[in-house]
């Protein structure tokens, strides 16, 4: 009698190609993965929607996969090395078609996204609609594998999230009622209060491990340092800096809440205010040679989100080596850079990345 054999299939990128893997199951004891965010954590998903937030362009992609693939860098992102780090395959967009293997996770996140569907609305995946998306995935996985193993990948598995920057961006940015009608503090506690309600619902679908970077110097980033009133010297926005702060310090505050009410719950936060801020004030000790202009881009510290010519200016300044950059376009790290941060989330100590790291959440 004839056997049906399944096969379990995921891409493996390398430099110079793309290559299709099968194995007759997927591996037992992997732990998957399940991101969720904004453009630092989005693989390609708005390659798939209707707005001009996008990255499937050159120069984006130009140095690692070759050709742009939506991420906003020139190669990898922080998540694609997690992966890596954790014995993954690449964690492919949730939108992308064909994408029907959630066995090793899947990645929901949305550049421009936010935890408020307001910001950005129309133009974005925002977290609610991207928490939508994973519970779709979990009824399909339970239907696919049974309640009992689904629940097994879903309790091992980690949950990156990387959101708020873009509400504050259109909190002091845009003039849209619902942005200006609060305060700083009861803004940040809105976006809070969006963030720890999304983990509570992937707590209910199994989840217990969960992977967090604070805001850091938001202001700093090229695109908001061009936006600062006045600014000649370099400076950042200070303004945004210090909504930026009020998220850091009630970040942490969620969390320990969250770790005592929901039971078995463990997270790894990582503090980019330090991690950034270290190299944006000492670059050439990580091997940069400029953290304050980005490599690709318009006007000053080439902060015009202008990168490829497709979003109304054409013309833009690319540089010569993205090795040699902190930043790639006026908002989003260099591979490099990533590289960097990924590896301090993976395997960084306390005072830098905390209580655990992801090493740690991968191994438990």
């Amino acid at each position: 009698m004839a056997r049906l054999v399944l096969l379990w299939c995921f891409f493996i990128f390398t430099a110079t190609s793309v290559n299709l893997v099968c194995s007759r199951s997927p591996q037992k004891d992997h732990t998957a993965l399940f991101v969720f965010g904004d453009s630092l954590y989005d693989p390609g998903n708005n390659n798939y929607i209707d707005t001009i937030i996008k990255a499937n362009y050159y120069p984006y992609g130009e140095t690692f996969f070759k050709y742009p693939t939506g991420r906003f860098s020139d190669g990898r992102m922080i998540a694609d090395f997690i992966a890596e780090f954790a014995n993954l395959p690449l964690i492919p967009p949730y939108l992308q078609p064909g994408n029907h293997e959630f066995t090793y996770g899947v990645n929901f996140a949305s550049a421009g996204a936010g935890a408020l569907s307001e910001t950005y609305q129309g133009f974005v995946i925002d977290l609610k609609t991207q928490l939508s998306y994973f519970k779709k995935v979990a009824k399909l996985m339970r239907k696919e594998l049974g309640d009992a193993e689904a629940a097994v990948i879903f309790s091992k598995a980690v949950y990156l999230i990387n959101i708020g920057g873009n509400d504050y961006i259109s909190f002091l940015t845009s003039n849209s009622t619902v942005f200006q009608s609060s305060s700083k503090q009861e803004y940040v506690a809105m976006v809070m209060g969006n963030l720890t309600e999304t983990i509570e619902e992937i707590y209910k679908k199994g989840g217990r491990k969960f992977g967090f970077l604070n805001m850091g110097s938001l202001g700093c980033v090229p695109s908001m340092k061009a936006l600062a009133p006045g600014n000649t010297t370099g400076s950042c926005f200070e303004q945004v800096n210090e909504i930026a702060k009020l998220h850091d310090a009630a970040l942490p505050k969620a969390l320990e809440e969250l770790e005592t009410k929901l039971v078995q719950v463990k997270y790894s936060m990582h503090y980019l205010n330090i991690s950034y801020g270290e190299r944006r004030n000492n670059p050439e000790k990580y091997g940069f040679k400029e953290a304050n202009i980005a490599c690709c881009g318009s006007g000053p510290y080439r902060g015009m989100f202008s990168c490829g010519g497709r979003r109304g200016v054409i013309k833009y300044e690319l540089c010569s080596d993205p090795n040699d950059y902190l930043f790639f376009d006026s908002d989003h790290l260099t591979e490099k850079a990533c590289k960097q941060i990924a590896q301090l989330m993976w395997s960084g100590t306390p005072n830098i990345t905390g209580p655990y790291n992801l090493k740690a959440l991968f191994e438990v």
